[in-house]
């Protein structure tokens, strides 16, 4: 499935969520990641995203798209992370 999660943390937990969404998907922008992932990978990542934020503070969100080919994605300007398989 493919996925797009945004976030906005607390500036003591950025640094984490950004290196744990790493290990799972695309950084395409400040707070953006998305990709390909399996239903087990997201639930594993989310899991360990709980562990980190502090929910009284923190936002996640996540974008679930069931057929990524109905998606038409414009960048304008520079392409932080290039998807060869998206458009």
């Amino acid at each position: 499935m493919f996925v797009m999660i945004t976030y906005d943390v607390n500036q003591k937990r950025l640094g984490k969520v950004c290196k744990k969404l790493r290990q799972y998907l695309d950084w395409t922008q400040n707070s953006v990641f998305e990709g390909d992932i399996t239903v087990g990978a997201l639930n594993k990542c989310l899991a360990e995203l709980r562990q980190i934020i502090d929910p009284e503070e923190d936002s996640i969100y996540l974008y679930r798209v069931s057929n990524p080919r109905n998606i038409k994605k414009d960048v304008i300007g520079v392409e932080k992370s290039p998807m060869d398989l998206f458009l």
